[in-house]
């Protein structure tokens, strides 16, 4: 991917990030930097600057190209809350969008069977980008000991939307 290649590439060096993007730009995308600076919203003279050299990319300016690089390629990243359980308890779940603290949430599921099953699909879904996690209790002591992200434990059938409400809250 272009996004994860040019990141490899800012770690590297500054002369290498502007090889990479200038290449990424024209060979993978076959943009001008004109119509590179339009997708993204990244005024034209910071990308000609960019990619003649006269520029350094800061961080912020990164960020926006790598987020421009993801929504072209269509790897941009949705905010989720993961949710492991059975897929009984799943089965509840009637709504894919939430709505928590004027925040429109996607809830992506995760059906496990075993301890073993709810422990890889926790690691999963942090690996796929969920910004917090909500499972069974007798699960979650376990894996918030692995994971980076926020987790919430289900109790009865009833709260489960209370347990996604507060994975949003501790989202920050």
């Amino acid at each position: 991917m272009a996004s994860e290649d040019l990141i490899h590439a800012a770690m590297e060096s500054d002369e290498i990030f502007i090889r990479e993007f200038h290449r990424i730009i024209k060979d993978e995308l076959h943009l001008t930097a004109a119509d590179f600076s339009e997708k993204s919203g990244i005024p034209a003279s910071t990308i000609y600057k960019l990619l003649s050299g006269q520029r350094e990319p800061n961080i912020k300016t990164l960020r926006q190209i790598v987020s421009a690089l993801r929504k072209i390629e269509g790897t941009e990243k949705i905010e989720f809350i993961a949710v492991i359980a059975a897929r009984p308890v799943l089965d509840y779940i009637t709504e894919k969008k939430l709505k928590v603290a004027g925040r429109l949430l996607t809830i992506r599921e995760y059906s496990a069977t075993s301890m073993e099953e709810a422990i890889i699909a926790a690691v999963k879904a942090e690996r796929d980008g969920a910004k917090a996690l909500v499972c069974a209790p007798i699960v979650s002591t376990t894996v918030e000991k692995i994971l980076r992200i926020p987790v919430t434990s289900i109790m009865p059938k009833d709260s489960l939307i209370e347990a996604i409400e507060l994975a949003a809250k501790k989202m920050g």
